[in-house]
């Protein structure tokens, strides 16, 4: 089943309007309001991991008698800038460490938010974290090519995990991951926000509904012009270039908005423009997904050139946003008029629903084998680039 949720958000962001705070609209939607969202389901994405509206709720339970910790692995840009003022915001879990090789940076983060001299760690030390029950939960926010071997440690420390996208840089990484976390016993969730996002959901959810018919093209671009020398740019530390980190959005897109993985893709690698700065890896990708049924998805990727787009055209009208995949200032709109939903806070609600999970004792709606998936997605798409031929996605 389906949950529609679109009224209960436009109902909370009415109620919340005038002189109400963001921080309590976020305590409210991540709580009992926010039963209605975060249970939302749409068709199951592959064999092994079907939702249903009993995972990764976070409405259904009463508060746990203290919040669980999370430790943040890697204290660059998306931790700094969004995770740890995230932490600010959220219901059941909150910011009881870090790991960091940076020992200004340790100072920094202690002073900002409090944090004691036993529950900050460094790359050496970290495997003592096993020891700290202050700590449930691990965020690893590292390189792509650090994921596995943190993701394992913290599960080997018997901690709980939540691994950024990429979920790794291999397949294989993927597995090890999986298998890491099912012997210990420890949940293992990747951070696809956007599964937590008003905006995202509901065209997941009007696919599903057939709001305008059956979904027969999706478009999904998301692109950037970025820095150079960044760490992004060293096809060893993150496996790949634009696909890697943006591209990856305009998978999780096209799936979720079609609600069934594709079958099939063809890809072509963009000309390079810059050789200096893409000498390792990619400038710029498109491809093209088939799904059952004959629908497709043309999408794109880039490091040089800023797209930030999700489209679905239908039998009987179209729905898109614009931008689709920012941290705030998503925008909807369909064939019927503009979408007006509220805006909340992607990672809290991500995270909290994650604590839940953990208190549950629940899989997670974006679980290990989603970024399995992904992964498997993104080689192949890299595979068919490079050879120039269709190329088959099956065991997914």
């Amino acid at each position: 089943m389906v949950f529609t949720f679109l009224p209960v958000l436009i109902l909370c962001f009415m109620n919340f309007a005038g002189n109400s705070t963001r921080r309590k609209f976020i305590q409210t939607i991540s709580g009992s309001i926010g039963s209605s969202l975060l249970a939302f389901s749409t068709p199951a994405f592959s064999n092994g991991f079907a939702f249903s509206p009993t995972e990764g709720t976070a409405g259904d339970i009463q508060e746990p008698a203290r919040k669980l910790g999370i430790a943040l692995v890697g204290l660059g840009k998306y931790s700094e800038g969004q995770l740890a003022p995230a932490l600010q915001e959220t219901q059941r879990c909150t910011l009881a460490g870090i790991v960091t090789g940076s020992p200004d940076k340790a100072e920094k983060w202690k002073s900002k938010y409090n944090i004691p001299d036993k529950n900050v760690y460094n790359y050496q030390n970290f495997d003592s974290i096993k020891d700290n029950p202050d700590i449930d939960i691990i965020y690893i926010v590292l390189p792509n090519s650090m994921h596995a071997e943190y993701t394992i440690r913290a599960a080997k420390a018997g901690k709980h995990v939540i691994c950024e996208k990429p979920m790794a840089i291999s397949v294989k990484e993927c597995e090890d991951m999986i298998k890491a976390c099912k012997d210990a016993n420890r949940l293992l969730s990747i951070g696809y926000r956007l599964h937590f996002e008003p905006y995202n959901m509901s065209l997941a959810e009007m696919s599903a509904r057939k709001t305008y018919g059956s979904v027969k093209v999706i478009t999904a671009r998301d692109g950037m012009d970025i820095e150079p020398n960044v760490w992004r740019l060293n096809k060893k530390l993150a496996g790949g270039g634009p696909l890697m980190d943006v591209g990856i959005y305009c998978v999780q897109g096209a799936i979720y908005t079609m609600g069934v993985n594709p079958v099939a893709v063809t890809a072509k690698e963009g000309p390079k423009t810059d050789m200096k700065r893409f000498k390792e890896v990619e400038q710029s990708l498109s491809w093209q997904f088939e799904f059952p049924g004959g629908a497709i998805a043309n999408c794109e990727t880039s490091y040089a050139e800023e797209m930030n787009l999700l489209r679905a055209d239908a039998d009987r009208g179209w729905f898109q946003l614009d931008p689709a995949y920012g941290y705030t200032g998503i925008k909807g709109e369909t064939s019927q008029g503009k979408m007006d939903l509220a805006e909340v806070n992607q990672q809290a609600l991500q995270m909290d629903d994650f604590a839940n999970c953990v208190l549950q004792k629940k899989k997670s709606k974006v679980p290990g084998e989603m970024g399995l998936r992904d992964v498997k997605i993104l080689t192949a798409i890299y595979e068919a680039a490079r050879t120039g031929k269709k190329v088959q996605l099956t065991n997914l």
